[in-house]
């Protein structure tokens, strides 16, 4: 459904030296994956998911949207297919909740740019999803960090995409709500069988829901594979450098991974 095929890409910065880049990059998200991609901070996540979505360009390589190059598609298209939620959002402009989960069916209106009945529906839909609806004419820069997330994760939904991308999409949120979003997402992924990507530094919480693991270090994928070959206990140690203790149960549908800190000797 959606592949990188020999990614390569980095930021050109004002010194003309190239700080960080992504290399060789192959990924390939099939049709109802849910695949977690992980690393430390820096290690290229948020860019690789900003080129699967077509935000960015690759310097060579390319993405490919049901095998053909996203970069010939046209933009609208591509925005019925595939919904990105970035890590942070804010809003210049004081748009409602609801006006901002409404931009979500600009791909589907007409040359006049109205809603119809359907676009109503799906807006609120979505707001519900989200428990929202109740707070929909809300300004988006009046409500918490956490309720905004929900308002760009409902604008996503709001799309109704093939593909789901979504950078640490329990940013911001409480506890309450990071399951919340989590198993929306897993309904989303079993019931309408929408292939989602997510970012996320929450080992434990992702390791419940993803069906596949990418592990990045320093603009490469480190390994990639099924959760339990990619979250081991030697892989933790080699890239976060940080010891755990990993328990697949899968009899009873959990996993649990533990940090053990080091010990401060004086």
């Amino acid at each position: 459904m959606l592949r990188a095929a020999n990614l390569i890409f980095s930021y050109n910065y004002k010194d003309g030296q190239n700080k960080f880049s992504l290399q060789d990059i192959n990924l390939n998200i099939s049709d109802g994956d849910f695949v977690g991609i992980f690393g430390p901070n820096g290690c290229g996540k948020s860019t690789l998911l900003k080129l699967l979505s077509g935000v960015l360009n690759p310097k060579s390589g390319q993405v490919l949207l049901h095998n053909k190059n996203m970069r010939a598609i046209n933009r609208k298209e591509i925005a019925k297919k595939i919904a990105f939620v970035p890590q942070s959002a804010p809003s210049i402009f004081s748009y409602t909740i609801y006006e901002i989960v409404a931009m979500g069916r600009t791909p589907y209106f007409g040359v006049f740019g109205f809603e119809s009945e359907e676009d109503r529906t799906i807006i609120n839909e979505s707001l519900e999803i989200l428990e929202l609806d109740l707070m929909s004419d809300k300004c988006i820069n009046e409500v918490s960090g956490g309720e905004a997330q929900r308002a760009y994760i409902a604008r996503a939904l709001a799309q109704k995409p093939e593909i789901l991308l979504l950078d640490e999409p329990n940013s911001h949120l409480d506890l309450k709500h990071q399951v919340l979003i989590y198993d929306l997402l897993q309904k989303l992924n079993v019931e309408q069988r929408i292939s989602i990507v997510t970012v996320s530094h929450d080992l434990n919480l992702s390791a419940n829901y993803c069906k596949r693991a990418v592990l990045m270090n320093e603009g490469l994928v480190y390994c990639y594979g099924s959760i339990s070959d990619v979250l081991t206990e030697e892989h933790i140690k080699n890239i976060f450098d940080l010891d755990s203790r990993v328990n697949f149960n899968y009899s009873e549908d959990d996993i649990s991974i533990v940090i053990k800190p080091k010990k401060q000797t004086n």
